[in-house]
């Protein structure tokens, strides 16, 4: 196995362990529920969990006897999966959050092969509701509501979901 393969994750996994101690004098700045440490303290256990799996990755393909091969990169689908990142956020402030949400996962799981409607509906459906009760219920962030009938429809479906 090439040493090359090996270094960005090492050194991902090395920056993450170092800038993770970095990050208990944010506690000390402000209180809350989660505080300030919370998040980039996350990021960082998520960079360094997804280094490890790297590593690991890279161990395994060491012992594998053939070379693994990988199918041609689909060019348009990378562009339209781009672009619909773009809309999305484009979108989200005129459709509101949840609205701008479920469009994209149905949109994003279509593009990707999922055929199934109720699939889609319920990835859709429950991937924005879990979104809605991280982001409002938990973090309290502000999320965008839409503007006119979207902003009524989406305080609607708050009171709903009991997020206020």
């Amino acid at each position: 196995m090439p040493a090359s393969r090996l270094l960005a994750p090492l050194s991902g996994l090395v920056l993450a362990i170092a800038l993770l101690s970095g990050t208990r004098g944010l506690d000390a700045v402000a209180r809350g529920p989660l505080g300030p440490g919370f998040w980039p303290r996350l990021a960082l256990i998520g960079l360094a969990l997804g280094c490890v799996a790297k590593l690991v990755e890279e161990w395994r393909r060491a012992g594998a006897t053939e070379p693994v091969s990988r199918p041609p990169l689909a060019r348009a689908k990378l562009a339209a999966g781009v672009g619909a990142l773009v809309l999305y956020v484009w979108l989200a402030p005129l459709l509101g959050f949840a609205i701008a949400s479920a469009l994209f996962i149905a949109g994003f799981m279509a593009l990707c092969g999922a055929r199934s409607a109720g699939a889609l509906a319920a990835a859709a459906g429950l991937g924005t509701v879990s979104l809605l009760y991280l982001f409002v219920k938990l973090v309290y962030l502000p999320l965008p509501k839409g503007d006119g009938p979207f902003e009524t429809l989406t305080l609607a479906l708050y009171r709903a979901l009991r997020l206020f």
